[in-house]
């Protein structure tokens, strides 16, 4: 009896290490809501590490092409977002344009950007710390110059 219970405190102790490690950037949400015609409604949820992981299983092929033709603007973006880490809450930009409406902010170390228009409604939220990942690894399989 005390070896299955050693056994299962081992197993519980795996799955909350994984869960932190997996969690540990935040969340990549994106909600995608329309009122008009049929009303589709998407709300995707994933923990952001996941993607900086996927990439590793994209046809190299296929990350190296991205790589070139992101290249000049990958040091752009690493850099942007490493600044916008230093600003845990700062509006970015705010637009109204008649009814149509974008909010793109920083809030607690992820990017905000949220956009209406009749009918539609978007909301994504982005760690920066995902972004600034991701940038490093399209650089890294940028040509040398």
């Amino acid at each position: 009896m005390v070896l299955l219970a050693k056994i299962a405190l081992g197993f519980g102790a795996t799955v909350v290490l994984a869960g932190a490690y997996t969690f540990r950037e935040g969340l990549l949400r994106v909600d995608v809501d329309e009122t008009r015609g049929r009303g589709q409604h998407l709300h995707v949820w994933l923990p952001a590490a996941v993607i900086p992981m996927a990439m590793h299983f994209v046809p190299r092929g296929q990350m190296l092409r991205a790589g070139e033709q992101s290249a000049k603007f990958m040091p752009l973006v690493h850099a942007v977002a490493k600044e916008l880490q230093k600003y845990p809450d700062a509006d970015l930009v705010e637009v109204h344009n008649g009814l149509q409406y974008v909010h793109i902010r920083t809030h607690n170390g992820h990017l905000l950007i949220d956009a209406e228009e009749p009918g539609r409604t978007v909301h994504v939220s982005c760690p920066l710390a995902t972004i600034d990942d991701v940038s490093r690894e399209l650089a890294a399989l940028a040509p040398a110059s």
